[in-house]
């Protein structure tokens, strides 16, 4: 059972630990004593919406869903995922495959390579997908397996991150994976999501389909062809969906992440449902609520959040809306965020004017990188109301 104690980050509370459950009946707000600033929260009516529209998406392209968890490691928001239709939930390490397996996911993908024998081994146990790009990879997880470990073969691109760099290499290290009796070959995998702009995308997913063709003689049963991040999964189902090499069944499986929470950063402007017309939108879920400490000079703000709590990596954070004391709220024009150190945002105001002591909504760029910096995030429904608290993991 989690608690609320002086440990909890954003929440304030230093009488006795108080539930998760408790915390949410009591019916608190952001603005009731109930929390000190900076906080993160998310928005129950956009996780809920951005959840339900990749889940149309895909079912109108008769696609699976395996969302790339690492952006949130929320048993909350995976159970979500799940209950929307997620064929399976990807992970990036094998301590997130463990998290995921104790989540209650029924398949797990591993999309890196895993070298680790003791990692493997348990992956061969309860029958979690990995990814392989070499023969090397393939010797060391055949060699670690006791059981029959499932493996899609990874085709990368020049300068991108791990995948066989050529076809060619990708189908020998397809029958090294054949070869060992502790491996399974179940289809092929890619990640296009380091490739600017859609033409070489597609370009890419055109040779993870000729991959997809070289292999499917060594691979019994349903071949799995997976791609897709978050700023390319239009493209990608694109190619992917339907069923292309003749005679065999493929499950095209998209592994977008970022989706559920969406950002008011890089994902809002490579939004792939900006380029399709009619299909719905996703909407941002994450804010921050920080404090104006100081102004010290014309033009300058200081605001209480920093790289320990907010996102930088991909973007500053955007500044939205302000609370005055009187608790009314007011559009906030033509500020930005400049810089941030470990505590303190540096806020260029321009036309804005903000007092020390108010209140300060940021949006946030890059989700992936904001749930790492929180242990527990409050939610709130339409009415602003604590309806939920997420516990991110690992």
């Amino acid at each position: 059972m989690s608690t609320i104690d002086w440990r909890t980050k954003g929440f304030f509370n230093p009488g006795p630990p108080i539930t998760d459950e408790d915390f949410i009946a009591a019916g608190h707000t952001l603005f009731d004593g109930s929390f000190t600033y900076p906080v993160m929260f998310a928005r129950q009516p956009a996780l809920d919406a951005n959840v339900a529209t990749m889940a149309a998406f895909c079912a109108r392209r008769g696609l699976e869903i395996a969302p790339h968890i690492k952006t949130h490691m929320s048993p909350t928001l995976v159970r979500a995922q799940l209950d929307a239709g997620a064929w399976a939930v990807t992970v990036a390490t094998a301590n997130q495959a463990l998290a995921a397996h104790a989540m209650g996911a029924p398949r797990i993908l591993v999309a890196n390579q895993v070298m680790d024998p003791v990692a493997l081994r348990w992956a061969a146990e309860h029958d979690v997908m990995i990814t392989i790009d070499s023969v090397t990879g393939a010797e060391i997880a055949g060699a670690a397996s006791a059981g029959t470990l499932p493996v899609l073969v990874e085709l990368g691109h020049d300068n991108g991150r791990t995948g066989a760099r050529t076809v060619r290499e990708l189908v020998r290290t397809a029958e090294a994976v054949q070869a060992r009796p502790g491996l399974r070959l179940a289809g092929v995998t890619g990640y296009e999501g380091g490739l600017s702009g859609a033409e070489a995308v597609a370009a890419f997913l055109d040779r993870l389909r000729e991959a997809a063709h070289a292999v499917a003689p060594l691979i019994d049963g349903d071949i799995v062809v997976s791609a897709g991040g978050s700023a390319w999964f239009d493209v990608v189902a694109d190619r992917l969906q339907g069923q292309w090499i003749p005679g065999r069944t493929i499950v095209g499986l998209l592994r977008s992440g970022a989706y559920v929470t969406h950002d008011d950063g890089i994902y809002r402007e490579r939004d792939p449902f900006g380029r399709l017309a009619g299909e719905g939108a996703l909407t941002a879920a994450l804010g921050v609520w920080a404090l104006v400490l100081s102004t010290p000079e014309p033009g300058l703000a200081l605001v209480g959040m920093g790289k320990r709590e907010v996102p930088y990596d991909e973007g500053l954070p955007e500044p939205q809306r302000v609370r005055g004391a009187d608790g009314a709220e007011r559009e906030i024009t033509g500020a930005r965020v400049t810089k941030v150190n470990d505590h303190h945002a540096y806020v260029a105001t321009g036309g804005a004017h903000l007092v020390p002591g108010e209140l300060v909504l940021f949006g946030i760029s890059h989700p992936c990188t904001a749930f790492d910096k929180w242990r527990a995030i409050p939610v709130v429904d339409h009415d602003g109301r604590v309806s939920g608290v997420l516990r991110p993991h690992l």
